[in-house]
């Protein structure tokens, strides 16, 4: 049996865990090429000029505000489709097979001669990008139990950075070369990248021979019997929707300000949010000594704090970018506690689980981008900054009730035990 200070095993050397979120951050970022050049292709694609701003909200809340929005169904579909053949089927050669597909959906994306055509192919690309999701239950099968939050949270950390770095690379890229050079470079990345996996990542044979529609039968049956992934599922959607409501719309709040803002200076706020990031392998590792749920509370409440900065401090550039190291340090700390709980429940149907628990999370993230465009379209900034404010003051009211009635269950299993005595 392996204990704490026992070496991982030989399939899981350094190297490979950092592959593994390299590979993860490179397949998220397809979801968020999008957000930073919204304005530039409304333009293009015969969307409004100013990209539905305030007062406008036929604009964005159209068509151009359903291209970041179907990317997040789209993944929200992928997982809970295709993520649970993970536990049936041999999960290499399905990541390598999505990372092909992913790179189709791409090339559709950058060849779109309409916002129509974007928008399918947006949902193409969201659907087809669930490598990740399949890379995670996959390290957390191969880390021993002691070493498991720090082995998803290095996953994780790579998987957050390239959400966040993919708003910097698009901005840089789309800015010089145009936005559909950004797609036309992800297709290639994701065209490279299955043949590198599919060398280099071991074989993991299936964990369950069930048949595709019982897989998906057993989801509700997971769902209904785990509270824990119940309380954490909607934690996940609330504080990923408030995220969304952020980034989803920063690109059309910077192009409004005097200074007019293009999407260059969207995607630098990136690179200041990867400091956020940073902090997920430290997350990982207090998870597994400690199973509570403070992370969760301290977490969601620096989240909602980072809207107050953006409300009062948004005017300024350092106001944002102080906001964004709080909204990403505070995401993505509750991300990594939840996922931590989320695989320690069973590690048969560790691919189910997690296609529960993140078709929640990427549900609550395609409804806070609606949410946070909608708000902008009709409120401005100060209606995207009361959007995400409320989903995490949310989150917080559902912990708080989610810990109440941990605590009487436990007491009703100890007041039957002390009657059974």
């Amino acid at each position: 049996m392996q204990t704490p200070t026992s070496p991982p095993p030989a399939s899981l050397r350094i190297g490979l865990v950092w592959l593994m979120a390299a590979a993860a951050g490179a397949t998220v970022a397809n979801l968020y090429y999008n957000q930073p050049l919204l304005g530039d292709i409304g333009r293009t694609l015969g969307g409004p000029a100013d990209a539905g701003g305030p007062g406008d909200p036929g604009g964005l809340s159209g068509l151009l505000g359903l291209v970041p929005t179907m990317t997040q169904v789209g993944y929200a579909a992928g997982m809970l489709l295709i993520v649970p053949l993970g536990d049936s089927h041999e999960r290499r050669r399905l990541i390598v097979v999505m990372a092909a597909l992913a790179s189709v959906a791409l090339v559709v994306a950058a060849l779109a001669p309409g916002l129509p055509w974007l928008v399918a192919a947006s949902f193409a690309v969201g659907i087809t990008s669930v490598v990740p999701q399949l890379l995670l239950p996959f390290a957390a099968q191969l880390a021993p139990d002691a070493q498991r939050g720090r082995v998803v949270g290095m996953v994780m950390s790579g998987l957050l950075i390239g959400i966040l770095l993919s708003r910097t690379v698009a901005g840089l890229v789309g800015t010089h070369l145009g936005w559909r050079a950004v797609f036309w470079m992800a297709a290639a990345l994701m065209l490279a990248l299955g043949p590198v996996l599919r060398f280099v990542l071991p074989a993991q044979p299936p964990v369950s021979e069930m048949p595709y529609p019982d897989l998906l039968r057993s989801l509700g049956r997971l769902a209904r019997d785990e509270p824990v992934l119940r309380l954490h599922s909607v934690l996940g959607a609330l504080t990923f929707g408030a995220f969304s409501a952020f980034w989803a719309t920063l690109a059309l709040y910077l192009q409004s300000l005097p200074a007019r803002h293009g999407p260059q200076t969207a995607g630098l706020f990136g690179l200041v949010g990867v400091a956020g990031a940073a902090a997920a392998p430290l997350v990982g590792r207090y998870a597994d000594l400690r199973g509570d749920r403070r992370i969760n509370a301290l977490a969601i409440a620096v989240l909602l704090a980072s809207f107050g900065v953006l409300w009062a401090l948004g005017g300024w550039l350092w106001g944002i970018a102080l906001g964004v190291v709080l909204l990403d340090l505070g995401a993505q700390a509750n991300q990594i506690s939840n996922q931590a709980r989320v695989y320690s429940l069973r590690p048969e149907a560790r691919s189910r689980m997690n296609t529960i628990y993140m078709t929640t999370y990427f549900v609550g993230g395609a409804a806070g981008a609606w949410l946070g465009t909608s708000a902008w379209a009709r409120w401005g900034w100060s209606g995207v900054c009361a959007a995400g404010g409320g989903m995490s003051l949310a989150a917080l009211v559902v912990l708080w009730a989610g810990a109440a009635r941990a605590g009487r269950r436990e007491k009703r299993g100890e007041g039957s035990a002390r009657g059974g005595g």
